[in-house]
């Protein structure tokens, strides 16, 4: 079976950056100001792999979606915005 890569909804993008701004600084228990789509999550902000997966479920829920990490990889991991990418292309439809 074939995988084609879904175009990502720019809505749902839009709105996944603005949960990632708000949910980081509770994942990571520390104050951030604002922060820039290009920040490296693990080196700029200390993001952890267990942080990441913590932040992916709080999107889950913030925005009622299920997102396949299942190929997931560390390049959808390097900054704000590719994570916003991957979420977005990943999200599994609800029957």
């Amino acid at each position: 079976m074939e995988e084609t890569a879904v175009e990502p909804d720019s809505a749902l993008r839009g709105q996944i950056l603005h949960s990632i701004g708000e949910l980081l600084p509770r994942v990571l228990k520390k104050e951030l100001p604002e922060i820039p789509e290009n920040a490296c999550l693990f080196d700029d902000l200390g993001l952890t792999s267990a942080g990441t997966l913590e932040l992916i479920l709080e999107l889950e829920e913030a925005l009622d979606i299920q997102v396949d990490v299942e190929d997931i990889g560390e390049d959808d991991l390097r900054s704000v915005s590719s994570l916003a990418d991957f979420v977005a292309g990943h999200v599994i439809a609800e029957d």
